[in-house]
This record gives structure tokens, C-alpha cells and sequence, in this order.
């Protein structure tokens, strides 16, 4: 699934992991959190609630990761490799598709997470069993009323 970060007039696209975490991240969208400095390679923020942290940690981390202090509240994105172990582990939650780089600005960022709205009607359709391609070759509603005025 595709998600969107929009912070200073800029849309970075980002797909996530299929996994529980990433799951449990995508129901709290859209949110609105500010992502500050740590250690110049990541920008961090609180998300509405804790994530459970179930499944797999791990501590290798690449530019462009968005992971998951799990258990915790906190989202953390890299935009700087510096060598590093972590300790601890996270939970990957998806990888930006580009523009990490954007994220090394000095200081706070106010930063919107959503899912643009071509995912969420494709997701909608999908739940609701209904076949978006049947249903746009269907007349609309009056349409087969007024064909058959014009023919007589």
C-alpha cells in the first residue's frame, strides 16, 4: 500500500511492508505528528498510540526506512546512514520510494501521513466485493431512460 508524507510543500511517496505492524500503522492514518533530530540520520515522532510490536525486529536499517520503536509510540525515519548498530530492534513499517534526503533539515518538522485517495477507493472496492471495471461500463442511473427518448 502506498502512503503519502507531506511536509514544507513537498509529497513524498512511501510503500509500506505487508506486515502487523505496518497494519496497525495504517489504521491511525491520516495523522498530522512532528518529527525531530536524533543523531542526525533520523527524524522521530509520536504517533496517536503505542503499536503492539508484534513480529519480526530487526536492527539493520537502510536509508529511506520508516520503522517503529515497537512497543511504543514512537515513528522514526532515516535519512542519513552513519554507521551505526542500533540496539534495541524496531519494526520496519514501509521504505520511502524517494526523497529521504529531504528529511535532513535542521530542526522540527510538522509532517502529514495519509493514504492518497486513489489507494483508499482501490482499497474500498476491494473490500466491498464490487468490480470497478463491470461497474463503470453500467449506465448511470436515467441514462437508459434518455436513450430510449432520443431513439423514439
Amino acid at each position: 500500500m502506498k502512503i503519502h508524507l507531506k511536509f514544507n510543500g513537498k509529497v513524498i511517496p512511501a510503500t509500506l511492508a505487508r506486515n502487523k505492524t505496518a497494519q496497525e500503522f495504517v489504521a491511525m492514518l491520516p495523522l498530522t505528528i512532528t518529527m525531530h533530530d536524533l543523531f542526525k540520520r533520523e527524524k522521530f515522532g509520536p504517533l496517536p498510540r503505542a503499536i503492539s510490536g508484534k513480529g519480526r525486529r530487526t536492527r539493520a536499517c537502510a536509508v529511506g526506512d520508516m520503522v517503529c520503536w515497537a512497543p511504543g509510540p514512537d515513528l522514526a525515519i532515516f535519512h542519513r546512514h552513519d554507521g551505526q548498530k542500533i540496539s534495541g530492534g524496531f519494526r520496519v513499517l514501509g521504505k520511502l520510494d524517494f526523497g529521504a534526503e529531504e528529511f535532513s533539515v535542521p530542526g522540527p518538522l510538522e509532517v502529514t501521513i495519509e493514504v492518497p485517495m486513489e489507494d483508499r477507493a482501490d482499497e474500498f472496492l476491494r473490500g466491498s466485493g464490487v468490480d470497478p471495471l463491470r461497474e463503470m461500463s453500467r449506465p448511470l442511473p436515467g441514462q437508459g431512460e434518455m436513450r430510449g427518448a432520443l431513439m423514439a
